[in-house]
């Protein structure tokens, strides 16, 4: 954690602050490796302190013996004085806009007079992005609980099972070989329902002949997977072989051509041109991909638009695209992959037969 701690101070004086108040669960654990689910973590040039209710503090002095620790015993408001205290009492402390309500700063203010309260956006989050051989460990087996998962519905998926069933027992297979939970809810989304990038599983039977969009992926010791497959239970039409070979090929394209150093939105147009040349392009809504660590959405980002930074050595990073078609269905293809210097690791190991 110390190296982690050190290169946010190393940001402090790019963010003109003092120090820096997080308060966002996931950057909280990273730089603390607290997994409490309330507190503050106070960042300065030299102290690093974490304030927790009294349901916590055992844990958080089993957690992060390194930091200091101030025990809530009212409201965290009450605190904030005594935190910024013990810190040194800094004049300008950055905060993040994105988690902390207005409510919640306007009370901060109120109570803490002196202390300039800054709005810092993405302050902990690129360093987040590259992740060390401990954190990849975690998302490698996460990755490998998400392809027995896959294995294992491959194996029971039938004609008449409801998309809530098979989800339901893709669930209960991930949590009793190795998941400590999911990464997300398991998106079963069978015939026309695939036209919904995020379908939540219904009572709809599967068919035989139709797609199928299964996306799930396990949590091991706090980290995500992320894999998307699209099968057809027997012979499918000839709409659906020259969707999913286009899907396929699209990503292929990007599996070969992406490395570090190029921007998300170079990558994006790898796949996308595969799929714009097919005459599918105003049916793929979303971007190629997204980094996966503690939150299964994090940076980087691969997409058309707000993916101008490079892709940096060490990030986790899905490959998703898809092709979405109203009243029929759609094809996603996803796999999780490193970048590398001269090109992707991919941890996602599942098959791509379209037909099972």
């Amino acid at each position: 954690m110390s190296d982690r701690l050190a290169q946010v101070r190393r940001r402090l004086d790019e963010l003109e602050i003092d120090a820096l108040l997080v308060t966002q669960t996931e950057n909280r654990r990273y730089l603390s490796g607290f997994t409490g689910s309330a507190g503050v973590l106070l960042i300065s040039r030299d102290r690093s302190i974490l304030a927790t209710d009294s349901r916590y503090w055992e844990q958080a002095e089993r957690q992060a013996p390194a930091l200091e620790l101030v025990r809530i015993k009212t409201r965290l408001e009450d605190h904030i004085g005594e935190i910024l205290g013990q810190a040194g009492h800094p004049e300008r402390v950055g905060f993040e806009s994105a988690v902390v309500s207005v409510d919640q700063h306007s009370t901060w203010s109120k109570t803490n007079g002196g202390v300039e309260w800054v709005a810092t956006k993405n302050a902990v989050e690129p360093i987040r992005a590259v992740k060390d051989e401990s954190e990849l460990a975690a998302i490698r087996r996460a990755a490998a609980v998400t392809d027995a998962g896959f294995d294992f519905l491959c194996g029971i998926l039938r004609p008449g099972l409801a998309e809530l069933e098979a989800a339901w027992e893709l669930e209960v297979f991930l949590r009793t070989h190795g998941a400590d939970s999911l990464a997300f809810d398991v998106i079963v989304a069978s015939g026309p329902h695939g036209a919904m990038a995020h379908h939540e599983p219904g009572a709809r039977a599967l068919q035989a002949g139709e797609p199928i969009v299964i996306d799930f992926g396990a949590k091991v010791d706090g980290y995500c997977a992320d894999m998307t497959r699209t099968v057809s239970l027997g012979r499918a039409d000839e709409r659906f072989d020259e969707v999913y070979e286009t899907v396929r090929r699209a990503q292929q394209a990007a599996l070969d051509g992406m490395r570090a150093g190029m921007p998300g939105m170079q990558a994006d147009a790898l796949a996308r041109e595969v799929i714009v040349a097919a005459g599918y392009g105003d049916f793929f809504g979303h971007g190629l991909g997204h980094g996966v660590g503690l939150s299964v959405h994090e940076a980087p980002r691969a997409g058309r638009v707000d993916s101008e930074a490079p892709l940096p050595v060490g990030a986790t990073l899905t490959v998703e695209p898809g092709v979405y078609l109203q009243g029929w269905g759609g094809v996603r293809i996803e796999d999780l992959v490193v970048v590398r210097e001269d090109g992707v690791e991919v941890l996602s190991r599942s098959h791509k037969q379209s037909i099972i």
